[in-house]
């Protein structure tokens, strides 16, 4: 019960800021500076204090690497194959983007957190780096090819390097490998800090929740939610368990891997030539169908 609760109070929290955004009261300044909160101060402290005190070599290991990268390979080969009929290729391109790119810090992260111990939140800081890295490259090369659209992934790339969730990441595990301690005051604040990464990045996720029930493609839109939230943690379930991970590690790579459609794919589509109203419709469809899928599969892993 207390898992579901959890759950529903974090749709309560979605479904909030979808209704501050109505009533103008998270209007698109106000929504873009809770983004900058989450993004640049309690998402990064929250991967920090989860991972500064933790070898690496704890956390990431071959058997991991192997099996993210399957999960997410696996689940483009199904999303193309499933997807190849339709005849626009914007739609074509976002059906299989969002199929495969998850929302691993705005919901996988901090919902780990908030469910799991330390170790737990921890791999999934690393499984966060390790998918991250993977998707975003690869959604860029997805619409662009499939849509002819002009992008510079260097630029994207360069942007990546500079995310400062893959920062932070990459120094809470130096500082872990190194052995180096960090004051108790500075990891309390930052603590406190990173428990509120979960409500903010909901409110956020909310406020972004488009939908345009009139063009609805049920059929397109039902292939998305089933290949994102059923096939990739189904895919991930498999692959890990072949390769005999610790139960820490099957845990956080379960739960990020059956998170929804990340909102930022939604900014892809526009930018990249894809349907923009199919990405946001969908991103509000596999938010909406995880609450009930996590659910399950935190029930199972656990």
């Amino acid at each position: 019960m207390e898992v579901l609760s959890r759950l529903l109070a974090l749709l309560v929290l979605l479904f909030v800021g979808t209704g501050l955004r109505a009533t103008g009261i998270l209007d698109e300044s106000r929504t873009r500076l809770l983004n900058t909160v989450a993004y640049y101060a309690a998402l990064p402290a929250l991967i920090f204090v989860s991972t500064y005190d933790r070898a690496i070599g704890e956390l990431l290991t071959g058997k991991l690497f192997v099996g993210l990268l399957a999960a997410v390979f696996g689940t483009v080969a199904i999303a193309w194959v499933v997807h190849r009929g339709s005849e626009e290729p914007g739609r074509r391109s976002v059906a299989i983007v969002q199929s495969y790119h998850s929302n691993l810090g705005y919901l996988g992260l901090p919902l780990v957190a908030a469910t799991f111990d330390a170790r737990v939140t921890a791999i999934a800081s690393v499984v966060l780096g390790v998918v991250s890295l993977t998707q975003v490259p690869l959604t860029i090369l997805v619409l662009t090819s499939i849509n002819e659209a002009d992008a510079s992934i260097g630029e994207e790339l360069d942007r990546l390097a500079r995310n400062p969730v893959l920062a932070t990441l990459v120094a809470g595990l130096t500082i872990g490998s190194l052995g180096l301690s960090v004051p108790g005051p500075i990891t309390t604040g930052l603590d406190v800090l990173g428990t509120l990464a979960l409500p903010i990045a909901l409110l956020c996720v909310g406020a972004s929740l488009q939908i345009d029930l009139p063009n609805v493609d049920v059929g397109a839109s039902g292939a998305v939610v089933a290949v994102k939230i059923v096939c990739m943690p189904a895919l991930g379930w498999i692959a890990l368990s072949l390769l005999g991970v610790d139960a820490a590690t099957f845990t956080a790579s379960i739960v990020m891997l059956g998170t929804p459609t990340a909102v930022s794919t939604y900014v892809f589509a526009t930018e990249l030539g894809g349907d923009g109203e199919f990405a946001s419709l969908n991103v509000f469809l596999t938010t909406l169908a995880s609450i009930a899928t996590l659910f399950v599969l935190i029930r199972a892993v656990g």
